[in-house]
């Protein structure tokens, strides 16, 4: 930790820190949100919904503040173990957390009841609604959909955002600044999270398969990384099992002579190089397992399990 930092919390009186979990349904903007915030990409993005699987912890730190952010998975009726894990992962960060954000779509006028029904088991929290995307409204617009909002009584304030083009995020800060308790730093001010370097590396490859495959494909893959270690001149070597459920969706993940898993690997390595700091040798390979999404044990293995989380 920076000794002007931790001389700076023992000194100040005023040091504020707390958890703020991220909710709300797929696609309204929660990884882009925490990305903007810690102005580093951890949390990956895509325009498909339930991109999102595991809660993303990313740490914000200014001078008298050090707010611990929770990006959590769309809240959604799970249809199979996976989406469940995912749910319990986003029900653990809310009752983990200070504060909750409650995140919204500009252009949808409610409160979704999956939600709204978090916000009421955890009333005690101090929850906040965020309107994201209002870039999409005019001022006209906004007006009258804060009106319409103000009557929700499970929240302390509304913040309207857009989180894509960084308009009032200082004022979100500000925001959640407000209800964070007195105390010391939780975590060191050199870090941005307690996700190992294996995680977001199996995260940008997932990233670029969303983007790459389309309909089931994507949300039938799992990645798990079984090799990573460094070797001559600092480049690192990375070995990635990409798991699919059936033998179909492995040939399309490898495509005619290799082509599309080889461009999913030209992208992803160009991510995880700018992420690291250092060239890497990274290796995929295509594996088939039936019906992980429902296997508890693999579930467990590729890190989808809730009760490991803190």
């Amino acid at each position: 930790m920076d000794e002007r930092f931790s001389s700076y919390m023992e000194e100040n009186n005023n040091f504020k820190c707390g958890y703020a979990a991220i909710i709300g349904e797929p696609n309204v903007g929660k990884s882009t949100l925490i990305n903007v915030v810690l102005d580093q990409k951890i949390s990956i993005v895509t325009k498909k919904p339930q991109t999102t699987r595991q809660r993303v912890l990313g740490i914000l730190n200014k001078n008298n503040l050090q707010i611990i952010f929770l990006d959590t998975p769309g809240l959604i009726i799970p249809k199979y173990l996976l989406q469940k894990e995912m749910i319990a992962a986003a029900k653990k960060a809310i009752l983990n957390a200070d504060i909750v954000l409650a995140i919204i779509s500009a252009d949808k006028y409610s409160i979704s009841e999956h939600v709204l029904e978090q916000i009421i088991l955890n009333n005690n929290k101090n929850n906040i609604l965020v309107i994201n995307k209002i870039d999409l409204l005019n001022n006209k617009q906004l007006e009258h959909h804060i009106k319409r909002l103000q009557h929700e009584k499970y929240f302390k304030e509304i913040i309207p955002i857009s989180a894509k083009k960084n308009i009032n995020i200082d004022k979100l800060i500000d925001t959640i600044d407000k209800y964070l308790p007195y105390q010391q730093a939780l975590y060191p001010n050199d870090i941005i999270s307690e996700q190992p370097e294996k995680f977001f590396v199996a995260e940008f490859i997932r990233e670029n398969i969303f983007i790459s495959f389309h309909e089931e494909i994507p949300y039938s893959t799992a990645v798990e990384i079984t090799e990573f270690k460094e070797r001559e001149k600092r480049k690192i070597f990375i070995r990635a099992n990409i798991v699919v459920e059936r033998e179909s969706q492995k040939g399309i993940i490898i495509g005619k002579n290799g082509e599309a898993l080889k461009r999913v690997g030209i992208k992803a390595r160009q991510q995880i190089e700018e992420f690291l700091g250092c060239d890497i040798y990274l290796e995929l390979h295509v594996k088939v397992k039936e019906r992980w999404r429902d296997n508890e044990m693999l579930l467990k293995r590729f890190g989808y399990n809730s009760s490991s989380e803190k």
